[in-house]
């Protein structure tokens, strides 16, 4: 077994690109001509967004969005980067929504969290070790 990707249910696939490109530095790999799904170039493990309407296509019950919640959902995607604190103040500039500022942990890891516009919940933090 190998993890292939993470996909997070999104409003506008489009927009959710479009801001982690600006946040984040990442390019994208793929739009669907119906906007409804697209992936990120993250390294190993593919990040994607999808539409809400495909989520629903797969359980009739429904979701919790990230979008739709008052506070973030107890799962994060995390990013690593050598320079917490910039990546950090970039993605607030972006639009992302300051969580946790950075800070260094008690491991030695510096980490912080956002909110970005989609209701994602994400961590910077600099590689363990």
């Amino acid at each position: 077994m190998k993890f292939g990707y993470t996909i997070v249910y999104v409003p506008d696939v489009p927009a959710s690109l479009a801001f982690f490109e600006a946040a984040f530095g990442f390019e994208r790999r793929f739009l669907a001509e119906t906007n409804d799904y697209g992936e990120l170039e993250t390294g190993a493990t593919t990040l994607a967004f999808a539409a809400r309407e495909l989520a629903e296509s797969h359980s009739p019950a429904g979701f919790v969005y990230a979008s739709q919640s008052d506070k973030p959902l107890g799962i994060e995607l995390a990013f690593v980067t050598p320079d917490v604190e910039t990546a950090h103040r970039h993605a607030i500039s972006t639009g992302a929504t300051e969580i946790a500022a950075p800070q260094v942990k008690p491991w030695g890891q510096t980490v912080s969290y956002l909110r970005c516009p989609d209701g994602t919940l994400v961590e910077l933090c600099t590689p363990i070790g």
